[in-house]
């Protein structure tokens, strides 16, 4: 039977389980007092909570106890229910493990607690605590999530409370299966589950876990190209169990696993049909593009002069340099009072001699800003937008930013493709990108431009090791369609800014930061 060491010091009480001493035999049923040290059997405590819960009341009063120290969170957890009713006011674990979510509940109910002391927790349980107001002290550098919750951005209570959209990228973890199931706990807005892997064992621990928690209305998309029998009936079979609960499983397929696979049933009749209705639409599409392309241009015309219009005030009236709440400066306030336009705005980019001259956005996605303009309203032209993978506070080794190049209407990235020709780029002036954020200004030296087919080998925006980063450089460089004779070392920070040439090709300019 587990005995617990009861240590009483100054204001302070210490509990830890005593297992290095040998326990006197009449100690085994019951307890030992002194005047500073007092010991307990686990069981005792467990059985007898009417004797045990108001003696320790008493004994925090007398000694007007305000702090208790707990040998860890398992100990503390068997504990905690004693102390309801007093008044103490911090809470301290001395063991260094992570404090779970459900022990950071129970020291929500205790009403007079004001501080927890830990090694670390995650900081959706430091937000829980805080809105308990219970102010914590840790003595951990960096807390690490799972990929589940790091992947998802799950970084804040808000966050967790108010997500509608979940993305998963690999196998669970046990760290995932746990944050999976604290996350449900905190949600109430999960409308979609978008799977970018295929486990039969993930999508039944989360369909289960949907149903005990009785969330409804949720749509777990397959964004995997799925072609075995077994799989596909699989789903079936999952759709079938969990249709009452209102949980669906939806297959989304590839525009290429579309062209490769499901067109090839299209019959030779339907194909000669679709032939003639072409013809018709080539005629109809020329003149659409023509007056789409017109109307478009027109369209970003009006947003630039409203960006603009709010730069040039923002420079004759004059705004002090301002801290944000992680405390970083903000230098280019120009691009914080543009986000009365858009919240979304997180830096502005130039590129010499093209149209591209556009504040740019982020979401939390690659999608969002695909059909969406700088209002966000719908708008096949789209808007240019950072990799939501990027800080927009601290620059990642490799910043990437997509644009639109559709029909080259002069508008996004329509202009990029100047780039391409020799008068362009061997133009020194042309060589030199500006992209600042609100908190650096920032000038960029092109290295490498060139074209390829799709591909995301060129879309990282971190590197493991300076090997990586290396093995990177070479890449990009030896791609390049002109020497620019410039030297790239893998402490330089890069800017890849890329676009369709079609749908199967891609357009990409490299550059390096050269200021500050």
């Amino acid at each position: 039977m587990k005995k617990i060491l009861v240590l009483l010091e100054n204001n302070s009480l210490y509990f830890t389980y005593k297992t290095n001493q040998t326990v006197r035999e009449d100690l085994m049923n019951t307890n030992i007092i002194s005047n500073s040290e007092l010991i307990f059997g686990e069981d005792y405590i467990r059985d007898n909570q009417k004797i045990v819960i108001p003696f320790f009341q008493e004994l925090v009063a007398m000694n007007k106890i305000d702090t208790i120290v707990f040998q860890n969170s398992k100990l503390a957890s068997f504990l905690l229910t004693i102390f309801t009713d007093c008044e103490i006011k911090k809470i301290r674990i001395k063991k260094e493990e992570n404090v779970t979510y459900t022990f950071c509940e129970q020291l929500g109910a205790l009403k007079s607690v004001q501080e927890l002391e830990c090694y670390s927790l995650a900081n959706f349980a430091l937000e829980y605590l805080d809105k308990h107001h219970i102010k914590v002290v840790t003595h951990s550098e960096v807390f690490y999530l799972s990929h589940f919750m790091s992947q998802n951005k799950l970084n804040n209570y808000a966050k967790i409370y108010y997500q509608k959209k979940l993305k998963l990228y690999q196998k669970f973890t046990k760290e995932d299966q746990e944050d999976f199931l604290d996350f449900l706990k905190i949600n109430r807005y999960l409308k979609i589950i978008t799977f970018f892997y295929f486990d039969e064992n993930d999508l039944e621990f989360i369909l289960e876990n949907l149903k005990t928690w009785q969330r409804q209305n949720i749509l777990l998309e397959m964004e995997v190209d799925i072609t075995k029998p077994e799989q596909i009936e699989f789903l079936k079979k999952l759709n079938k169990k969990y249709k009452n609960k209102k949980l669906v499983i939806d297959l989304v397929y590839s525009k290429e696993y579309l062209a490769n696979n499901l067109m090839k049933q299209v019959c030779l009749n339907t194909l000669k049909l679709c032939s003639f209705l072409i013809i018709v639409g080539i005629i109809s599409t020329v003149g659409y593009i023509f007056v789409n392309n017109y109307r478009s241009f027109q369209e970003v015309s009006t947003i630039q002069d409203e960006v603009a219009n709010i730069i040039e005030n923002e420079e004759t009236n004059g705004t002090d340099e301002s801290q944000t709440e992680e405390g970083l400066v903000i230098k280019n306030t120009y691009i914080s009072s543009l986000q009365q336009i858009n919240p979304d705005i997180i830096g502005y980019l130039k590129v010499n001699n093209t149209n591209i001259d556009y504040p740019v956005v982020t979401a939390e996605d690659n999608r969002y800003y695909l059909k969406k303009n700088l209002y966000q309203e719908d708008d096949i032209n789209g808007w240019i937008f950072m990799d939501f993978r990027n800080s927009d506070k601290v620059l990642n080794q490799n910043t990437i930013i997509y644009g639109h190049n559709t029909y080259y209407n002069g508008v996004m990235f329509g202009t990029l493709h100047r780039a391409l020709n020799a008068s362009w780029y061997t133009n020194p002036e042309n060589q030199i990108i500006q992209f600042d954020t609100m908190f650096e200004t920032m000038k960029w030296q092109i290295y490498s431009i060139y074209t390829i087919k799709k591909t995301s080998d060129y879309l990282q925006v971190s590197f493991p090791t300076a090997e990586d980063k290396q093995a990177y450089i070479d890449l990009t460089k030896n791609r390049s369609i002109y020497d620019f004779g410039i030297t790239v070392d893998t402490d330089d920070y890069i800017l890849t800014l890329s676009t369709c040439t079609d749908s199967n090709e891609r357009l990409v300019v490299h550059a390096k930061r050269i200021s500050p």
